[in-house]
């Protein structure tokens, strides 16, 4: 027994898994809407990469394939059903509630929403069976998340 636990303690970390297709997901969405107003600032890529390394607990390095990926798979995507179909299959409402909340923070970071960001996020709300009710609330907590930074 104690022969094992020092092969683990030796053992390097297991890294998170960057192809998990949920986390490629996720970042596909945080993309969407980034680029809803044909541009994704500075601020909003900064958003997603911090909602990134929060959610599914990655590093930086991490974080950077996965959005790379994210932006390869965006690039060649016709729709977001096939994200969302995804997200809805694994995640329980309050985790697709708090995405939408992330969501609103990436539309946010720029102090500027476009309506083609809130239009998409309305429409990954709805994808996500986050009812409109939520869909305010998301919108009310990410404006007092960032009211809180400053």
């Amino acid at each position: 027994m104690l022969k094992s636990l020092l092969e683990r303690l030796r053992s390097p970390a297991p890294q998170p898994d960057t192809k998990d297709p949920v986390a490629l997901a996720a970042a596909a969405l945080l993309m969407e809407v980034g680029w809803a107003d044909q541009s994704a600032s500075a601020d909003e890529m900064r958003q997603m990469r911090q909602t990134l390394v929060e959610r599914f607990e990655l590093d930086q390095a991490s974080v950077s394939a996965l959005i790379d990926d994210a932006a390869a798979a965006h690039a060649q995507s016709v729709g977001l059903q096939r994200y969302t179909r995804l997200i809805t299959d694994n995640w329980d409402e309050p985790a697709r509630f708090d995405l939408v909340v992330r969501l609103w923070e990436v539309a946010l970071a720029d102090d500027a929403v476009d309506r083609y960001e809130e239009h998409t996020i309305r429409r990954i709300a709805e994808l996500l069976y986050v009812d409109h009710n939520r869909f305010i609330e998301a919108k009310r907590r990410a404006r007092e998340n960032r009211a809180q930074l400053g």
